[in-house]
Parts: C-alpha cells; structure tokens; sequence
C-alpha cells in the first residue's frame, strides 16, 4: 500500500474580489522530502502557504496531512496534527531567552499547555528537551541569550527551533533566509541540510542557490498557478521557470 503524502494540496483555489490569487493549484510533499515552492514577487506564495497553515480559508479545492482532511480546521487543530510553520518576519518573543521561546513553542503540544503555571518537574523536561532543539540549529552556545540579543541570522535559528520542537510531521519554511547576510544563509543553509529527513519540508524561499542545494522537488507558482513541478535539474531548465525569472540565468544557477 503507498504511504499519503505528508502534505496534500487538491485544486487549492483563493480569490481576493476579482484577483486570484490561487489558481486550482495541486502538489504534494512527500514524507520526508523537502518540497520548494518558488516563483516571481507576487506570485502567491505566501497566501497558499497562509492557506495550508488554516490562516486563510480556501475558496475550493482541499488539503490533507497524512490523508487527514484538514481544510476547514483552524491553525491549532492543524498543529496537533503535525504542521509546523516559519514567518518571514521572524516571530519570536524578545524579552525571553532563546530556551524560554523554546519552551513556550512546546507547552502547546503538551499537558503543560493547558496550565498557566505548569509543575516545575515539567519544566525541567520541557527546558532538556528546548536545549536539544536549539542544539539542533547551532544555538546550544545562546540558549540563555535573551531573543532581543541574537543577531537577526540567529533570532531565524530561534524560529525554525521553535517550529522545530514539537516534532512536526510538516514543516512550512516560508522564506527562512529572509534578510540574511551571506554567512548567516551559509549557516541556516547547512542547518536545514542536517535536519534533511526529519520531517516533511514545503520551502518558499527566493535564495536560489538554497533552492536548488536543498529540494528534492521544485514547484514553480507564477500568477496563482503552478507552471512547472519536479526534480531540480528538470525544473530549472524549463523554458517557462526561465520565462517567469525573465531570463535571467544566473538567478536559477
């Protein structure tokens, strides 16, 4: 029997008066596999990635985790399914230590998420358990760092842990590297390279060459709609991504 995507997206249709913005748009992102979407500025990325995440409602179409309809559920009964998800303004709480983000990103996954002031033993166990997520992304050295501290490079390190600590199944990653200089995409780059196979990744992100370094498959969105989808190497020589990049070459090397 096929295992069901991790993520499943069916006729995806969204509609803003009389600008569509999500046009019938299918794709799936397999188990393990990281899935990128890339397209032009405008093109909708961020208003299918809204959608997947139960932020925004769909006109038509259907989306599933695991086979598990999720369409008309809200963000938080996603969650407890297994998506996770990055903003492309990073949303961390700055005031907090980069464990104390951590931990607060847990406690909804846990029984201590119904507790304003959980029991000290589930701290403990919530703050080992941070400490190893943010070792994951290379902040083990920062854990008790105040956010407000961290360089822009490491407060995106805080958000992929944080999304990263209840153990998704799904991962939507929208432009992680945003705002990034050269060392800190190195960096994020090597870090989404490691955590390969974690769990299943959807990427919107306008770095190409982390684009083409990372994805398994690549799906081009240009007005709403999907133009072009598989492997790398296939997608980037498409005469249609060209076309939707105008024809610049170096920007798909």
């Amino acid at each position: 029997m096929t295992e069901a995507p991790a993520l499943a997206l069916d006729g995806l249709t969204k509609s803003f008066g009389s600008l569509v913005v999500s046009d019938a748009v299918s794709l799936s992102v397999r188990p393990g596999e990281i899935h990128a979407l890339i397209g032009p500025n405008g093109a909708g990325k961020t208003t299918l990635i809204h959608q997947v995440s139960g932020h925004l409602r769909p006109d038509a179409g259907r989306i599933a985790l695991a086979g598990t309809d999720v369409t008309a559920m809200a963000p938080h009964r996603r969650a407890r399914l297994g998506l996770s998800r990055t903003f492309q303004i990073t949303s961390v709480i700055p005031a907090a230590t980069a464990r104390q983000n951590v931990v607060l990103a847990l406690r909804p996954a846990t029984a201590a998420g119904l507790r304003l002031w959980p029991d000290p033993a589930g701290d403990a166990a919530l703050a080992a358990r941070a400490g190893e997520t943010l070792a994951l992304v290379g902040l083990e050295g920062r854990i008790d760092i105040p956010a407000s501290d961290l360089s822009h490079g490491e407060r995106r390190a805080l958000e992929l842990a944080m999304a990263l600590a209840p153990s998704p199944r799904v991962l939507l990653l929208d432009e992680p590297m945003a705002g990034t200089g050269r060392e800190e995409s190195a960096h994020l780059l090597r870090t989404l390279a490691a955590l390969k196979g974690r769990c299943a990744m959807l990427l919107v992100e306008h770095d190409m060459h982390a684009v083409f370094s990372l994805a398994d498959r690549v799906s081009v969105l240009v007005g709403g709609r999907i133009v072009a989808s598989g492997a790398p190497d296939a997608v980037r020589a498409d005469p249609a991504v060209r076309a939707a990049y105008l024809g610049d070459e170096a920007a798909l090397c």
